[in-house]
């Protein structure tokens, strides 16, 4: 009978004010900015494996980065989408963890070929490779469930899920890359 469903205020640079584009796209950033300072100190936890062979610093960005990257892929097209109405959560859940493992699969076995070659050192490629893949199959997930948490508190997907995805994708591929070295370098 009511219908007391909030409805979502979607950022538009064309149609919105500076005001209210700023209300709207400001608080992600600051949740990201504090746990920005969290994947900081999860960094320094793995001290230890850092210090024990000083390469494995070199692939931080990297793994965070394709991490990242593939994760913006999933939340910029389902945001759309959901937008329009055309997104189906558990169709996307599907195609997006097969992209993930595909994805990682690649990636991880080209990064330890790399590795492997750059370095002759085959603990740091499997490391670098297993992290890889994992990190990359994780992201999507991630990427695709905070969209559809936003979406479902009527918060703007495509102001929300960028900042807050990534640094959760962040923190998740360094605890990743960390344990993983930690493993091959501290046993």
């Amino acid at each position: 009978m009511f219908n007391h469903k909030k409805e979502t205020i979607y950022a538009d640079d064309d149609t919105e004010t500076l005001s209210l584009l700023m209300r709207l796209r400001l608080p992600p950033l600051i949740i990201g900015l504090f746990f920005g300072i969290g994947i900081s100190f999860l960094t320094s936890r793995f001290e230890e494996v850092l210090t024990k062979n000083i390469h494995t610093a070199f692939f931080i960005p990297f793994v965070v980065y394709l991490a990242d990257a593939i994760g913006t892929q999933t939340e910029t097209i389902f945001s759309r989408d959901l937008k329009t109405g055309k997104a189906s959560f558990h169709g996307y859940l599907i195609k997006e963890a097969s992209i993930g493992l595909l994805t990682g699969i690649l990636f991880g076995g080209v990064s330890f070929g790399i590795v492997l070659w750059w370095f002759s050192d085959v603990r740091l490629a499997l490391s670098v490779g297993i992290s890889t893949f994992l990190a990359i199959f994780i992201a999507p997930l991630i990427a695709l469930c905070t969209t559809q948490v936003l979406s479902d508190l009527n918060i703007d997907p495509a102001t929300g899920s960028g900042p807050i995805a990534t640094v959760i994708q962040d923190a998740t591929s360094i605890i990743i890359y960390g344990m993983v070295s930690s493993i091959f370098f501290l046993s």
